[in-house]
């Protein structure tokens, strides 16, 4: 059997999986306290087979009572670095590189050679406007890293969307096997009000990701096919974001899309890295470069 045939296999699999069942289902399991005598060998073997950096996280003196306590465990200061060139927009996690470029006249960008539309991953024709032109970029969260998300600029936040969803895996075997697939999955959008214009982080959720929690405003549960959530900040009562600054996070991981907007006078640069290729939170996403 072929690696094509293989991986369709597994994909029409998914497709008729519980998967929102089995995704509630390990949610409660990761949040759930956990004696350290069964928790703390089980975290162990994790960290050895996915090769967690685990030297570079604050440890709990009596260790992790949970397994999403580890998955989104804070880290020592002094581990990131974050960008201070004005121009720079930084990584928002630490992950993977999946890929990046301009946003097309019709508001569309490719990933892997797969068409997406941007009103269709904001749940929104107007906003998607304001990225006509822009630039975008795909973050990828594996099991091995650190599962919280920060604002790739400062700013005030002034809208966050919750849209459902279904939830197929965002891996290399989502991406190129489930059309559509960041659109389709359930996903929140966090516009922050930017010194670059308006600024779309899109916390795209998967399979066993069971949860999307906001720095700013606690943990929205899943719609699971239920109405979209929305709320807007005025300006006395928008958060203001730090570049860096804490913004979220995923149980277990997943993915980030960072929309930026077109500017006159220039254009946003590609960072030099290989994609795919390894990143850090705080190093450069991409820069503004004035023409």
């Amino acid at each position: 059997m072929t690696a094509s045939v293989t991986a369709r296999t597994a994909v029409n699999l998914l497709r008729v999986l519980p998967r929102e069942r089995l995704t509630r289902l390990v949610g409660r399991v990761t949040e759930a306290e956990v004696p350290r005598a069964l928790l703390q060998p089980i975290l162990a073997l994790y960290t050895r087979a996915f090769r967690v950096a685990l030297d570079e996280a604050v440890i709990p003196p009596e260790g992790f009572r949970s397994f999403n306590q580890y998955f989104t465990r804070e880290l020592r200061p002094g581990v990131h670095s974050v960008a201070q060139d004005p121009s720079a927009v930084v990584s928002p996690a630490d992950g993977r590189l999946e890929d990046h470029g301009s946003i097309d006249p019709q508001s569309a960008f490719l990933v892997k050679g797969q068409r997406y539309d941007t009103a269709s991953l904001l749940g929104s024709e107007a906003e998607a406007e304001r990225y006509r032109g822009g630039w975008f970029s795909v973050v990828y969260l594996s099991p091995r890293d650190y599962h919280r998300v920060h604002s790739p600029v400062e700013g005030r936040v002034r809208m966050a969307r919750h849209l459902p969803g279904t939830l197929f895996p965002v891996n290399a075997l989502g991406i190129q096997h489930v059309p559509q697939l960041f659109a389709r999955n359930e996903r929140v959008v966090v516009e922050v009000d930017s010194p670059f214009g308006p600024v779309a982080v899109v916390f795209v959720g998967a399979f066993v990701v069971g949860k999307i929690s906001l720095a700013f405003d606690g943990p929205p549960r899943p719609p699971h096919g239920g109405p979209v959530i929305e709320r807007r900040y005025r300006d006395q009562e928008a958060p203001s974001l730090t570049r860096g600054g804490d913004l979220g996070a995923f149980l277990l991981g997943s993915t980030v899309v960072v929309l930026l907007p077109p500017r006159d006078g220039g254009h946003w640069m590609a960072p030099d890295i290989t994609v795919p290729g390894p990143l850090r939170m705080g190093q450069v996403l991409a820069r503004w470069s004035a023409s």
